[in-house]
C-alpha cells in the first residue's frame, strides 16, 4: 500500500511540473489516502501484536 502511495505522489509531482493540474491534484488526493490507511493499518497491526504477543507470554 505504501508503494501505491508513493507511486501516485511520484505520478502527481509529475503532472504537476508538466502544467496537468487536474490530474496532479487528484493523484495527491489518493496518495494522502493510502499513505494515511497505511499508516492507520500500520498501528492498528502493532497494536494487535502487542497484545497477542502479550497473551502468548503470559
Amino acid at each position: 500500500m505504501l508503494k501505491w502511495a508513493l507511486i501516485f505522489a511520484v505520478i502527481a509531482v509529475i503532472a504537476g511540473l508538466l502544467g496537468f493540474t487536474g490530474i496532479a491534484a487528484g493523484a495527491a488526493v489518493i496518495a494522502k489516502f493510502l499513505f494515511v490507511l497505511f499508516l492507520i493499518l500500520c498501528v492498528v497491526f502493532l497494536v494487535l501484536g502487542f497484545v497477542v504477543t502479550k497473551k502468548i507470554v503470559d
